[in-house]
């Protein structure tokens, strides 16, 4: 029996050539929907992951959960409007009510916050970093991301973070504008 072609059966079979060998032919379109749908997924992941994790979702720092007070909080707006648009290399100071804020692309931003409750921790063995000339004391350490401290010499409190790879720039500056427009006062041990 002859197929049509010329070969029997058998002769296919010999050939290598049955229809059960010849296994499931994809178009071309099925070919391009299989690729595309995962390249597809993958980019939507990436897209995904770049905007949810942005810079401007940078966790906040420490010193804006600082309670403030509202007697302080009255003072510091003086102090807040002669805080310069960039601190060290920090820019684009933003102020929501007693917090301010300067950045940077590579960085956690520089936060100051006026008008914050005295440090519970401060005491009369605590260590003090003094800068020009203001005593501050450090209240939190974040490994790799930075350090805040607190101004205990001068009143209303200003508390200040200072991200990793900042430099001593932007504490110096706000040092120095802390002596210069707020009041001294005794350290208080809460006793």
């Amino acid at each position: 029996m002859s197929d049509g072609t010329g070969n029997t059966p058998t002769e296919k079979a010999q050939d290598g050539q049955t229809a059960a060998d010849e296994g499931p032919r994809f178009s071309p379109a099925m070919i391009a929907t299989l690729v595309a749908v995962p390249v597809m997924v993958i980019a939507g992941f990436i897209t995904y992951a770049a905007l949810h994790f942005s810079a401007d979702d940078t966790p906040p720092s420490p010193v804006e959960s600082y309670t403030t007070t509202a007697a302080d909080a009255a003072g510091c707006a003086e102090f807040i409007k002669k805080l310069p648009d960039e601190l060290g290399d920090f820019e684009g100071k933003s102020v929501d009510g007693t917090t301010v804020r300067w950045t940077r692309a590579d960085s956690d931003p520089v936060v100051v916050r006026c008008g914050v409750e005295r440090p519970d921790e401060l005491a009369p063995t605590s260590s003090l970093q003094v800068i020009n000339p203001v005593q501050w004391f450090m209240t939190d350490t974040i490994e790799g991301r930075g350090q805040a401290y607190v101004s205990v010499d001068h009143r209303p409190y200003v508390a200040v973070w200072v991200p990793a790879g900042a430099g001593n720039a932007p504490i110096t500056d706000v040092s120095a504008l802390i002596e210069k427009n707020l009041q001294r006062a005794p350290l208080d041990f809460g006793r």
